[in-house]
């Protein structure tokens, strides 16, 4: 390699605390800062996002999960005494009440969800949203519906399953009609090859 001989530019001082005109070295622990400023903006647009969607398509619901571990929220109102009619034809309810339905597998028997979901469907319903429950024990199907407003779908639900109650509960918020399929309804699709 070739040699140059050495001029005043080459002898840099220890002390000098610049690099260049305008450049020092960089502070320790800058890289945090920013990392810690594009996690929080991040985190800020995923939120915005998330809740964005919940308001453009109301059929969207994030429910938080239970990171404590412990039981999920025992339902908080007793059966009702009335008795609404059931709705067994999906094309008479109001489109002002913007049903939505989930259905979540409260059974040992893996994929039940899935099972009363797609019946659901197939009889005119909304598409179900579908996931097991926080319980896996539960023994009997439980159509939960939010207000009066929703019971005789409920009842109809409980129809087209073949098994099951209705009670009125404010524990679901994810959609008015949430059904919650049991070890009951396991025996009845495997007694039906279902």
């Amino acid at each position: 390699m070739a040699q140059f001989p050495q001029d005043q530019f080459d002898k840099v001082p220890t002390d000098l605390k610049r690099v260049g005109a305008h450049r020092g070295p960089a502070k320790r622990g800058r890289g945090w800062i920013a990392f810690a400023w594009a996690a929080l903006a991040t985190g800020v647009l995923v939120v915005a996002g998330l809740y964005g969607l919940s308001r453009v398509n109301p059929e969207i619901s994030f429910e938080l999960p239970n990171f404590g571990g412990g039981e999920s929220p025992a339902p908080s109102a007793a059966p009702t005494i009335s008795a609404a009619p059931p709705v067994t034809d999906p094309t008479t309810v109001p489109k002002e009440l913007k049903l939505t339905i989930s259905v979540f597998n409260g059974s040992s028997t893996d994929g039940l969800q899935n099972i009363a979901g797609n019946a659901i469907k197939e009889a005119g319903w909304p598409n179900p949203a579908r996931a097991n429950a926080g319980s896996r024990e539960i023994a009997t199907t439980t159509v939960y519906y939010r207000s009066a407003d929703f019971e005789g779908i409920a009842r109809g639900l409980v129809q087209l399953l073949g098994v099951g109650k209705v009670q009125l509960s404010d524990a679901f918020p994810g959609a008015p009609v949430t059904v919650v399929v049991g070890e009951d309804y396991a025996t009845l699709t495997a007694d039906s090859g279902g």
